[in-house]
This record gives structure tokens, C-alpha cells and sequence, in this order.
């Protein structure tokens, strides 16, 4: 987090710039990564033996930037001459790139007045390009029906937007789920768990799997960010951060001290892992973690988890987070993996709707693509390549997890706030005084409230 904050105070800095449009650097259209043979080539194929019928005039050049790996590049690339053979007017211009650096040259891009027609977009960063006026709205295109969202959750399709503009076109999501191991729940006679479970049942599980095995019911550390603490308080009917983003949402410390204590409770049986515990385990990776050997019975995480180590365990499944005793206080969400943006300055809009609309609807993109920008944001798509056979059983049952949680998911909450990578500090050495025994759940309640409500104040002018 700590990169992506620098990352972010550099974005800052250039969208204070951007409005007076300084002239510094070049367009970075043709910037890539230096592995990358298709750095800012156009692509030009056209489907054997088609025949344009565009006038000249037509011919309409799309820049596009995006980060990822070669694969990706490669699989984009596919895609957009794909997208060329079917509208031979369109040609592109291309900008891939890793992570590292993508957000430095496109800040400088925007600064510039030069950004491409299409950057991907992160949802750490969104807001700060929205709020600068670097971004498109693209409503207009939704209401008239370029982009074409009823195959979208509504809740993972506003996560685009930034106040009254819909700044992003979402791509891909992904939702916090309780990854169980079936082998080791029916060996000490549990059933599998389902979406109506609770808190108490998630204590009594591993309660019982530590009394059962001797070894640990469940293996996470619960404060390692505040996602799954953000979760506890959505379901409390509060939220974590206020609307504007300068104070904690909720002020009560209770629903901070409930927390605490039920995690100390476990880890003081032994039931879980403390902090301390879960480093040395999870030392190997997601993939060496005591629940991947038959050796733990619950995990917390995304709902790639399972398909992540289908390698080394194919028999993991996938449950939602235990729920509130309040049902109606849905905690859980759907995060966005990814976005596709039009830059404001952009000189074809138009053409530039039509292609997003395009690469999230087409199912010949999702031939193509697959899974590698996340599971696809499109509930067709999703179920077109499930029925397709082109996923493993374990990337299908990824994928029938984001419907099931949906149904029991609420507002997707707005991007963390400038300061989270502090905030996250300030949780975390709190609740381990309390875990140790240095500092009672009170006292650390109040403490990480002070401390939060300063840095959030501080970094949200």
C-alpha cells in the first residue's frame, strides 16, 4: 500500500496541473513496457476479404493504455484487431505497461492534455481523476444505449461513478468470501456452510475443529487491512468512512470493541491464528496455508482464492462471510477489479463508447480474454463461459460465487479515502494491543477513533 500511496500523492500533485494543461512531456501514447513488442503500434488487420465501406473521412484512430503482464498484453491486442476486422475504419494505438509506472506517465499524460482516448483505470485512483475533470461521463452513453449495462449488478456497475458522473465502466469484480476445506468439516461432523450462517456458527465451526484436531479451525489474521473489519461495520448498518471521507462513519466504539474481542476470544482458545501465527504460516503463500493442507477447516478471502490453489488442492469451496444479526445490513460487496475510462480530451468520444460497450458485452472478447482481467463484470458473460467448457471446475465455481453473493450484497462503498495505508497502521496496532493483552478493547477503541478521525481529516481536505 505504501507504493500505491506515493503513486497517489503524485497523481496530486499532476491533477493540481491539469487544468492549466502545463506542456510537459509527450503524449507517452507509444510508452510501453520495454518487453513489449506491440509498444504504441496501431493494428490494422482486417478480416480476409472484407471490404470497408467507410468513407476516408471516417477513419477513426483509438489510443489506448492499460497495465498488466505480457499475457495480457498479448490477449488485448487479439482483441483489438479483432475489434479493427469488424470496423475497418477503427485502427488503434496502443500504450501497454506494468503496473510500475503506469499511473506516473499517465499523470503526466493528463497534466499534459494528453492522455489516451481509453486508460484502465484503478479504483484507488478513480476519484482523483474524476474529481480533476480528466474523465469522461459516460451516462449519456448508458441512457442512449452505446453502453449497454443491463447485464451488470448495479451495485458493481456505480462503483464507477464519482459523484453525478459515471466516471468508469467497470470490467471485472471480485467479493470477500470464507474459503472451507469440505474434508476437514465432514471429518468432525460439520455441514458445509451456506449464506444464512452467522458469527456464532463461524465461532462455533472453529471451535470445533480446534476441539476435534487439535490443530487450528481457522487460519487469517483479521486485521491485517480493515476489509474484513470494514465488513463487521457495514453489517452494524454504519459505515467505515463518512461520505466525506474526513471522519470514521460510525461513533460508536462498540461495534469497534465487538470486533476485537470476538477475534481475542478465538485466538485465545487457540481456535485461530494471532498475527504472530498467521506470518509463520502463511509464509509459504496462499498456496502452503493450513487449510490448502488438510490442516485447517476456514480462511478468509477473495473469491479467487480456491481457483488461486487448485494446483496443490482442488477440493476447497467458497461460502459468504457469516452474517449480522441484523440480515437487512448487507456488509458484503462487490469490488471492481478494474475500469475502463475516456479521457475528457479525447476527440472520439463516440467511437471510444462503442468499443467499451463492445469488450464487455462481446462474447467473442470473452473467448479471448477469459478470466484475465478478473471475473467478468457481465452476469451473460460469466454465464456464457461457464457453459462454454473453457473454465476449470474451480474458475466456474468463481465465477457462481459472485451471483450467490450478490444476492446477499449491498452498495459497493466508495474508494478508500487518501490516508488508508495509515489508517490501516492505526487499526492494525491498536487491536494488537488488545489481541496481547496491553490495552483494553475500550481504550484501543477510542484510540484508533482519535487517531483515524486526524488522518482523515488531515489527507481530505
Amino acid at each position: 500500500m505504501g507504493k500505491r500511496m506515493k503513486k497517489l500523492a503524485a497523481l496530486l500533485m499532476a491533477g493540481a496541473m491539469v487544468l492549466t494543461t502545463a506542456a510537459c512531456g509527450s503524449s507517452g501514447a507509444s510508452e510501453t513496457s520495454g518487453n513489449d513488442s506491440t509498444a504504441g503500434s496501431s493494428t490494422n488487420s482486417t478480416a480476409s476479404g472484407s471490404t470497408s465501406t467507410a468513407a476516408s473521412a471516417d477513419a477513426v484512430t483509438i489510443k489506448i493504455a492499460w497495465w498488466g503482464n505480457d499475457s495480457r498484453h498479448a490477449l488485448t491486442k487479439q482483441v483489438l484487431d479483432l475489434y479493427t476486422q469488424q470496423n475497418p475504419n477503427v485502427t488503434f494505438e496502443t500504450a501497454p505497461s506494468g503496473w510500475d509506472g503506469y499511473f506516473e506517465s499517465l499523470s503526466t499524460q493528463a497534466a499534459s492534455g494528453s492522455m489516451p482516448d481509453i486508460v484502465q483505470m484503478d479504483y484507488l485512483y478513480i476519484s482523483t481523476y474524476a474529481n480533476n475533470g480528466t474523465l469522461a461521463d459516460l451516462t449519456p452513453y448508458i441512457n442512449d444505449g452505446t453502453i449497454d449495462v443491463s447485464g451488470i449488478d448495479s451495485n458493481i456497475l456505480n462503483s464507477g461513478k464519482i459523484g453525478d458522473k459515471m466516471a468508469g465502466l467497470v470490467l471485472s469484480t471480485s467479493v470477500y468470501s470464507v474459503p472451507y476445506n469440505p474434508s476437514v468439516l465432514a471429518d468432525v461432523g460439520l455441514a458445509e456452510p451456506d449464506s444464512s450462517w452467522t458469527w456464532d456458527d463461524f465461532k462455533d465451526y472453529v471451535l470445533k475443529i480446534h476441539e476435534k484436531t487439535g490443530g487450528y479451525g481457522a487460519t487469517l489474521d483479521p486485521i491485517g487491512d480493515v476489509n474484513i473489519f470494514n465488513y463487521f461495520v457495514r453489517q452494524s448498518g454504519n459505515t467505515l468512512f463518512a461520505a466525506d471521507n474526513k471522519s470514521l462513519g460510525y461513533s460508536d466504539d462498540a461495534v469497534y470493541v465487538n470486533f476485537v474481542n470476538y477475534w481475542k476470544d478465538l485466538m485465545d482458545a487457540g481456535a485461530i491464528t494471532n498475527p504472530d501465527q498467521y506470518s509463520t504460516v502463511s509464509e509459504g503463500g496462499d498456496a502452503a496455508l493450513p487449510i490448502v493442507k488438510n490442516e485447517a477447516g476456514l480462511h478468509f478471502g477473495w473469491n479467487n482464492y480456491a481457483n488461486n490453489v487448485a494446483d496443490v488442492n482442488d477440493t476447497l469451496k467458497l461460502a459468504t462471510p457469516p452474517m449480522g444479526s441484523n440480515a437487512s445490513n448487507k456488509g458484503l460487496w462487490l469490488k471492481p477489479g478494474m475500469f475502463f475510462s475516456i479521457a475528457e480530451t479525447s476527440k472520439v468520444k463516440d467511437e471510444a463508447a462503442k468499443f467499451l460497450n463492445w469488450f464487455v458485452t462481446s462474447t467473442e472478447v470473452a473467448d479471448i480474454i477469459g478470466t484475465d482481467r478478473g471475473t467478468p463484470v457481465s452476469a451473460d458473460i460469466r454465464e456464457r463461459l461457464v457453459g462454454s467448457g473453457s473454465l476449470t471446475a474451480k474458475q466456474a465455481e468463481m465465477f457462481d460465487y459472485v451471483d450467490a453473493a450478490a444476492l446477499v450484497s449491498g452498495d459497493t462503498p466508495a474508494p478508500d479515502p487518501e490516508g488508508i495505508s495509515e489508517i490501516n497502521s492505526a487499526f492494525r496496532d491498536t487491536a494488537m494491543s488488545v489481541f496481547y493483552g496491553i490495552t483494553s478493547a475500550e481504550d484501543a477503541a477510542e484510540q484508533f477513533r482519535e487517531k483515524a478521525n486526524e488522518i482523515l481529516e488531515r489527507n481530505n481536505k
